[in-house]
This record gives structure tokens, C-alpha cells and sequence, in this order.
């Protein structure tokens, strides 16, 4: 079987001249016999002898039935660009017209008027393919056949073509593999009879470049158009608002530093003691406590913040509604209260816009005294946990201190004596007196006693001396020892151990209220390290012009965002566009 097309099919109205052709070739076909002018073509090869009765019709196949009746191919009959031509001749008169020994062009030129088809061009180039003939083209296909005797649209030669069993016929193994070619147009491309001369070129150009300068100016007047709608007119209107609506603002600006008290130490805490990152978080929590609703609330407790801005003589953009809710207030307490933390300098400002001056220097210096008592009161209570402990243990060590003095007394008082140690001191020397005495006093009796006779009355006087000195020492021996030898019944050496004792609880509780002094003493000097206070940079002071709106400014930052604004979306909207066409 052949190779279907590939190509679209086109029903073409065939000529009066091709149909009846057809017809002839059909009923040829049904009769079994050669078509005019190939007998003598076909008489070496295939004529039947003379006499023989020619061969009952046979029922044709497929293909032979498909050639006969002239099935479409998807390729017009006539071929390609053959408009004008004429109905193709029959091969006798072809062989007819070109002379012997004609050239190999003159003859391809004979086959082209021909207006072979492109289905009879390709069956031709396959033939001469099948015989091995060295075809460049498929016309000089149909020369060579023609000049090796065979007709290539001879029925018997079209239905070799395909073996009995329907493969392709082998190819000679010395011919290159050829593709099939399309059919080739090789009429001479004539140029346009219409010349264009030089003024109708320039004429031409100029309508071209009108027709760009047109589109030009189209799109310069639409883009000229959207801006105007889209840029030029909100900035004109926000202009005119802040030229001649808007309501001037006044702004009080004031600078404050967060300081805390200079303490010298040595640590490596006080590299940090005089620069801003000391006292950072106590500056930014300080900012967000005047940033927050408290303070708003405050202010318009003492200052009637929104009943200021409620006022009707302010344009409505900056106007408070009439009661409002305290977000509202909020809102537009932010936009006016507007401040800033410097943390390498650790500096705050503040800007305060109010429509009086008199008020903008009132809030600025309500909100400063709410700082400041915010910052007082960050460390309070650390400073009062430090002194509380310190001050309670002071206390107690002096009440201790005055008890154990009080036992002191008592006890001097009960036993009459001031000083157990001194009065021991007194009785030890009064004991060696007497003690000196009685020994002079014993040696006085035996130098009595030594003499012969000695006088009786010296010796008693003397015994007596010794007997009333060893009372005594007695005495004073047994006050020193035993109980009962004072006028309290206790001897001195008890009262000299109770006095110790409690001198001794004296002496340490002195010392442990010594201790709490210091202990209140170094907690006081933590509290003072602890201490912050705020110091002013720039004082409050009312302005005496507007401060806003800045008109020409804020015209010009209008301009630009709506600019912006339809920049970036005539961007996304070309992005968009070129995406969707793409």
C-alpha cells in the first residue's frame, strides 16, 4: 500500500478536458488496453501477439480501482501555482512535440507545460526510482522514463509499484536512500509589472512617518491625560487644601535626658555610668508611657485635651468629632504628641502640635511633670525594699543595745557596786596593808617573847594587835569569796561575774547595732545609686508663628506619592498585559 498523505486535502472542480481524460483512462483500464500513443512505447515490452483473443475483464483491486476513478490524494491534479495552464497533453504527443536530439532543458520545459499533477510526478520519480535511473527532479523523473521507453502513468507500471504481498519493492542496493520530494515550483518568478518611481517612494515614506508622528501624539495626549486625571488633580487638591483649608498648627518642642546619681566606684558598671546605655530602658519606657493612653487620659483630665480639639474652628481633616470615644482621642493624640529616643545620646524629644500656643507649652509641660514623676517612681520601690531590711535591723540592734544597758544599771544599783574589779581591786589592797601589819605585829610579839622576862603587858597588847588584824583580814577575804560578805549577802566575786555577763551583752550589742548603722548606711548609699531624675535640655517654649502645615512641602510629597502610586501601577499593568499576550 502506499504511504497515506500527511498533507490537508483540498477538493479542486477538475476541468472538462481532465475529467473527460479520466473517463478515457478508466474505460482503458476496464478494456485492458494501453491508452493512445503508448502502443508504441509498450510494443517491445508488453504488445500481444496478433490473433490472440484479448483476456476477459478482471475485477480490479483496490489500488487499481483508486487510480481508475481518480481518488483525491490530498494534491490537486493540476499541481501547484498552475493557474493559466492548460490541460496536460498525452504522452504520444509530448514525445511528438520534442524534436530528436533535443536538449535535456528544452525537453524539461515541453514537460512542465504539460501540467502534470503532483500524485503523477511522484509515481514517476518512484519509477524511475524502481529502474534505478538517476533522476535530479521529478520532471527530468519523467524525461529519463521517457527516453528508456517507458511510460511512467502506464497502468501495468504503476501497479508494480507494490508486490503481490504489499511491501515495497527492493530497492537497487547500490542507490542511495532518497526522500520523496514535494512538488517543485519552478516557474520564473517575474517581478511586480507595477514599479514604484522615486516620488512615489518619498510618498509612501511620508505617510508612514505621518501615520508613526500620529500614533505618536495619540499616545502622548493619553498619557498626558491619565496623569493630569491621576497625578495632576489629587496634587492640585491637596494642594489647595493646605494653602487655604487647613488650620495652622503650633508646635512646642522640648529636649529632656534621664539621668541618675554619680557614684564613684571602681566596677566595670561605671565605664557605662555617664553614657546613654546606662539609662536606656528607663528612656524608652519613659516614651512609651507618654505615647500611652494613661498619659492622654491624664492630660485631658487636667488640660481638657479633647475639648480643645473638638473646637469647630478647626477644618474637619484635624477636627476631633464632637464626643468622641477615647480611641478616637487616642488616634489623634499620637499624631500630635509625637516623641523620639536618641539612644547613643540617649536624649528624648518631644513635639507637642496643638492650634494654640498657649496650649502647645501647657501640654508640653504636663507631659514633661508626667515624666518626671514616672521616672521618680520607677525605682521607689526598689530604694524603699533597700532601706525597709536595713533600717528594721538598725532598730532592733538598738533596742537590743538599750536592754542590755538597762541590765547594766540594775544590776550596779541592786548590788551597789559600780565596778566589781575596782571594789575587788580596793579589798585585795586592803588585805595586803593589813597583811604587812600582822606580820610586823608577829615579829614584834617574838622579839618580846626572846627576852628573858619579858613584859607581860607588851606581850597581850601585841597578841591583841595580831588577833584583831587576822580578824580582819578575814573579813575582807571572806567579802572577796563568801556569800553574804557585802550588803547585798553576795560576795564580790559574784557580783563581779554578773556585771561581766552583763557588760559583755553591753559590748555585743553595741557592736551588732554598729553593724546595722553601716548595713543602713550602705543601703542608703544603694538607694542613691538608684536614683533617677530628669534634666531638661530645652525648656518649653510657645511659638509665635504656625509651625503647619508646611504648604509647598507637603504639595510636593503629594506629588511624588501619587507619582508613585500610578507608576507602579501602569508597571504592573504593562507586566500584566505583556504576560497575558505572551
Amino acid at each position: 500500500m502506499t504511504t497515506p498523505p500527511k498533507a490537508k486535502k483540498f477538493r479542486i472542480r477538475r476541468s472538462p478536458t481532465q475529467a473527460a481524460g479520466a473517463h478515457a483512462t478508466a474505460e482503458r483500464f476496464e478494456r485492458d488496453e494501453p491508452p493512445a500513443g503508448e502502443a508504441a512505447a509498450a510494443a517491445p515490452t508488453g504488445q500481444r501477439p496478433r490473433g490472440v483473443p484479448p483476456r476477459a475483464p478482471r475485477e480490479l483491486n483496490p489500488l487499481e480501482a483508486s487510480v481508475a476513478d481518480g481518488t483525491e490524494d490530498g494534491f490537486p491534479e493540476e499541481g501547484f501555482n498552475t493557474a493559466g495552464r492548460r490541460a496536460p497533453a498525452s504522452a504520444a504527443q509530448s514525445m511528438a512535440a520534442t524534436p530528436p536530439g533535443g536538449s535535456a532543458e528544452h525537453e524539461l520545459a515541453e514537460i512542465r507545460k504539460e501540467g502534470l499533477t503532483g500524485r503523477q510526478l511522484r509515481m514517476a520519480r518512484r519509477l524511475a526510482q524502481k529502474h534505478g535511473l538517476p533522476a535530479t527532479s521529478d520532471y527530468d523523473a519523467v524525461r529519463l522514463l521517457r527516453r528508456n521507453g517507458i511510460d511512467p502513468f502506464h497502468r501495468a507500471n504503476m501497479l508494480e509499484l507494490v508486490s503481490a504481498d504489499g511491501k515495497p519493492p527492493q530497492r537497487a542496493e547500490n542507490q542511495d536512500r532518497v526522500q520523496l520530494p514535494q512538488t517543485v515550483d519552478n516557474s520564473p518568478k517575474l517581478p511586480s509589472p507595477k514599479v514604484m518611481d522615486a516620488a512615489e517612494r518619498a510618498r509612501s515614506i511620508m505617510e508612514i512617518q505621518a501615520d508613526i508622528a500620529r500614533r505618536r501624539r495619540r499616545k502622548l495626549s493619553l498619557l498626558f491625560t491619565r496623569l493630569a486625571f491621576f497625578v495632576l488633580l489629587p496634587t492640585l487638591i491637596a494642594g489647595y487644601y493646605f494653602y487655604a483649608i487647613a488650620t495652622p498648627m503650633y508646635a512646642t518642642k522640648s529636649e529632656f535626658v534621664i539621668q541618675k546619681a554619680e557614684v564613684g566606684s571602681t566596677s566595670l558598671g561605671s565605664l557605662f555610668a555617664g553614657s546613654g546605655l546606662a539609662t536606656s530602658q528607663d528612656s524608652i519606657t519613659v516614651q512609651s508611657y507618654l505615647t500611652s493612653r494613661d498619659a492622654m487620659l491624664r492630660l485631658d483630665a487636667d488640660l481638657a485635651f479633647k475639648d480643645h480639639f473638638e473646637n469647630p474652628e478647626i477644618d474637619a481633616i484635624q477636627r476631633l468629632g464632637a464626643n468622641a470615644s477615647n480611641e478616637e482621642a487616642y488616634k489623634l493624640y499620637k499624631r500630635n504628641v509625637k516623641i523620639g529616643f536618641d539612644p547613643s545620646e540617649g536624649i528624648i524629644k518631644m513635639e507637642v502640635v496643638a492650634a494654640s500656643p498657649e496650649l502647645s507649652a501647657a501640654f508640653s509641660e504636663a507631659l514633661i511633670r508626667y515624666a518626671e514623676e514616672r521616672v521618680d517612681n520607677l525605682t521607689t520601690r526598689l530604694r524603699e525594699d533597700q532601706m525597709a531590711g536595713a533600717v528594721s535591723s538598725y532598730q532592733e540592734a538598738e533596742e537590743k543595745r538599750a536592754a542590755a544597758q538597762a541590765e547594766v544599771l540594775r544590776l550596779q544599783q541592786e548590788l551597789g557596786v559600780f565596778d566589781a574589779t575596782s571594789e575587788a581591786s580596793t579589798l585585795n589592797g586592803q588585805i595586803a596593808t593589813f597583811e604587812t601589819q600582822l606580820s610586823e605585829k608577829q615579829l614584834q610579839l617574838q622579839q618580846l617573847l626572846d627576852n628573858a622576862r619579858p613584859n607581860q603587858a607588851r606581850v597581850e597588847g601585841v597578841r591583841g594587835d595580831i588577833r584583831r588584824l587576822e580578824a580582819l583580814v578575814g573579813d575582807l577575804r571572806a567579802k572577796l569569796t563568801d556569800a553574804g560578805g557585802t550588803a547585798s549577802g553576795e560576795s564580790i566575786a559574784q557580783i563581779s561575774g554578773q556585771l561581766a555577763v552583763a557588760q559583755s551583752d553591753l559590748e555585743t550589742r553595741t557592736l551588732m547595732m554598729q553593724q546595722a548603722l553601716q548595713q543602713l548606711e550602705a543601703a542608703r548609699i544603694e538607694a542613691n545609686k538608684q536614683t533617677r531624675y530628669l534634666e531638661m535640655g530645652v525648656h518649653p517654649v510657645a511659638p509665635d508663628q504656625p509651625t503647619y502645615p508646611r504648604a509647598f512641602e507637603n504639595t510636593i510629597l503629594a506629588f511624588l506619592i501619587f507619582a508613585g502610586i500610578y507608576l507602579m501601577i501602569s508597571i504592573t499593568a504593562s507586566i500584566l498585559r505583556e504576560q497575558v499576550s505572551g
